[in-house]
C-alpha cells in the first residue's frame, strides 16, 4: 500500500506488528463497545434507474473504552470480504474484554472476542477487509451518534 492511498487523517495497518502495536495502544480492547457501524457499499442507483455495481464495501466502526487515554478509535476498514453484526440480546452487556486483530492470506481480520477465529461459529462481531486504517476519535465520548446523517 502505497502512503497516497492512505486517507487524510488515518493511519494504516498493514502488518501484523501495526496491529499488534494498536492492540497494544488501546489496551487490546478491554473494557470496550462497539458504539456505531456504518457500512457503504459501492452498489447504487442514479436519478435515471441505471444501476451502479462496484464491489467495493467500506465499513466505519466506533469503539469506545473506560480509559482516560486514547478513549476512543475509529476503525476503517476498505474493501471489505465479510462482516458479520451480532446485537447484543435483552439484559446482556456487550463488553469487549479483548478483541482479535490479525491478518491471514492477506485479509485483516478484527473480531469483538480475543479468541475469534474465521472457522468460528460463534454469535460474534466481526470485519474482514483488505485495508485497515484506524485514528484517535477520543472526542466522540459519549451517547451521541456521530454517523447519523439526519435528526429522524
Amino acid at each position: 500500500m502505497n502512503t497516497a492511498d492512505v486517507p487524510r487523517g488515518w493511519q494504516a495497518l498493514q502488518n501484523q506488528t501495526q496491529l499488534e502495536e494498536l492492540m497494544s495502544l488501546f489496551g487490546n480492547f478491554h473494557d470496550a463497545c462497539v458504539r456505531e457501524i456504518h457500512a457503504v457499499t459501492g452498489h447504487y442507483v442514479d436519478e435515471s434507474l441505471s444501476m451502479t455495481v462496484d464491489w467495493r464495501t467500506t465499513v466505519h466502526m466506533l469503539i469506545q473504552r473506560q480509559y482516560r487515554r486514547l478513549s476512543a478509535i475509529e476503525l476503517r476498514f476498505e474493501e471489505v470480504v465479510g462482516l458479520r453484526f451480532s446485537a447484543p440480546p435483552p439484559d446482556y452487556e456487550n463488553i469487549i474484554y479483548g478483541a482479535a486483530f490479525f491478518i491471514q492470506d492477506g485479509i485483516l481480520y478484527w473480531a469483538d472476542n480475543g479468541a475469534w477465529t474465521p472457522e468460528s461459529s460463534s454469535e460474534n462481531t466481526w470485519v474482514a477487509a483488505r485495508k485497515v486504517y484506524w485514528r484517535d476519535a477520543s472526542e466522540w465520548m459519549g451517547a451521541r451518534l456521530h454517523y447519523r446523517t439526519n435528526t429522524d
